[in-house]
């Protein structure tokens, strides 16, 4: 009897270790439970910040439907889907994948050669276009005086050449300007070095957002801040941040898809190696009517 207890006690400890290893802080456990060692029955995503409420979104529609994978295939075992979705940024998504700590990277950028030399059998899917706007916060009134802004007044400002919205524009109050931007690991910096500044740096003293949100919760909350805001966060927030045009060219889901608007970003997800099948089930979903309408519903370019 206390061999048997013994060993009862031994499997829920290692059960409850599954557990803690599983749900870490910044996780979002969508449902489900642990699979076994013959079936994966967890399929885990890290990565973008930007990505991650695309991804949890059409993760909960797709559990809410199946709730187990023998639903999902026959062939697949009843075992509850499970889902995790973390956020730390572009480039710790695809080191995850390079390290072997998530199915899948996500990432609001193009990988580098670099990172992609370091995944074996690297494949990524491209479930959304994103781009990154111009914002203000509404009762700044450059958005009035000047629709538009230009590749190098946007670089003269993040760069700490212009320090006060009256060097932009002599009708702009003589105020001080605050640059938000994200993060160095979030793919969006990357994107908008690239894209914009060139060989030219971004102030040290930015203020750095940990997620795309933080940066366009910033501008709501100051008048005088403007930053980088994703077009998905421009359109999520409607009435509460400004995009202004960049050389005349407005940020629409046409400019961004035809390359006129040049500051965009795909919406990558990062694998290493062939698809499981109920990994490849999960990714078909991905690019369903009703997961394409999330993607567009959360103010992003669908692609499929």
């Amino acid at each position: 009897m206390k061999k048997r207890t013994s060993i009862l006690m031994s499997i829920l400890l290692i059960f409850t270790m599954l557990l803690m290893v599983g749900c870490s802080d910044n996780s979002e456990v969508i449902s489900g439970e642990e699979g076994n060692n013959e079936f994966q029955a967890n399929i885990v995503f890290d990565g973008s910040s930007t990505l991650a409420p695309v991804v949890s979104n059409i993760g909960n529609m797709f559990i809410e439907e199946y709730q187990t994978w023998d639903k999902v295939d026959a062939a697949f075992p009843a075992e509850e889907i499970n889902i995790f979705v973390s956020s730390g940024g572009s480039g710790a998504g695809i080191r995850s994948v390079i390290e072997g700590t998530s199915d899948f990277g996500m990432a609001a950028r193009e990988a580098s050669q670099e990172e992609k030399d370091q995944i074996e059998a690297y494949q990524d899917f491209l479930i959304g276009i994103d781009a990154l706007t111009i914002a203000v916060n509404p009762q700044n009134p450059i958005h009035q005086i000047k629709e538009s802004i230009s590749t190098e007044e946007i670089r003269k400002i993040f760069s700490g050449e212009y320090k006060y919205w009256n060097e932009v524009d002599e009708r702009l109050p003589e105020e001080e300007i605050v640059v938000v931007i994200r993060d160095i690991g979030g793919g969006a910096h990357k994107v908008f070095q690239q894209n914009v500044m060139g060989d030219m740096d971004v102030k040290a003293d930015a203020i750095q957002s940990p997620s795309m949100g933080a940066l366009v919760t910033r501008i709501i909350e100051n008048k005088n801040t403007i930053g980088y805001a994703s077009y998905g966060g421009v359109n999520s927030n409607e009435g509460k941040l400004i995009a202004l045009k960049v050389d005349g060219i407005e940020a629409t889901a046409e400019n961004i898809i035809n390359g006129s608007y040049k500051i965009s970003r795909p919406l990558i997800m990062v694998k290493k190696g062939e698809l499981t099948p109920q990994e490849e089930a999960l990714i078909d979903y991905f690019f369903s009517d009703a997961a394409t309408n999330i993607v567009e519903e959360l103010g992003f370019v669908p692609v499929k």
